[in-house]
């Protein structure tokens, strides 16, 4: 994914933008499924009566209803919530209609983590924490994709603004 042009600063670009890895989508698969095979059921099942032509209705408002709120509400949030890091700053933005978003300019960052647990190794994810010099002090980014080359890439814009030659180790 790209982060749109028309918001960027004159000279200014990307160095990584992503969003949170499709396992949080992993919830709203399983609600589909579920809702999708209650429908069927209901469908199948309930005999050629009128009431039980009101029942399984019912039956379909409720898994539409349910597919709406528990599914199309979390995935257009994660299409929506995006992490960008470019040459000048962190930005955060969310929503579809209405829209979120932090910005933190990046000589303001004090530091980039990544924290991984056991399941984010699994996945190939992790949980991106970037401290800054505000009052909120920390933004914790969880489920980020190939967190390790995202905190090394962000750490290595970070020395080269801070005008800090990037220490190899040798």
């Amino acid at each position: 994914m790209s982060f749109p042009q028309r918001l960027l600063n004159p000279g200014e670009h990307v160095v990584v933008s992503t969003r949170t890895h499709v396992k949080e989508l992993f919830g709203p698969a399983a609600v589909l499924l579920l809702m999708i095979a209650l429908g069927v059921v209901a469908t199948v099942l309930l005999p050629d009566q009128t009431a039980a032509n009101v029942l399984e209705i019912l039956v379909w408002v409720v898994v539409v209803a349910t597919l709406v709120w528990f599914v199309l509400r979390p995935l257009v949030g994660w299409l929506t919530k995006t992490y960008t890091f470019t040459n000048r700053r962190f930005i955060a933005r969310s929503g579809f209609i209405a829209k979120e978003g932090r910005t933190i300019p990046l000589n303001r960052i004090s530091g980039v983590d990544f924290e991984i647990g056991i399941i984010d190794r699994i996945f190939g994810c992790g949980t991106l924490v970037v401290s800054d010099a505000s009052d909120q002090g920390r933004v914790e980014l969880t489920d980020i994709p190939r967190v390790e080359k995202v905190q090394l890439l962000v750490s290595e814009e970070l020395h080269r603004i801070s005008g800090v030659a990037h220490d190899d180790g040798t």
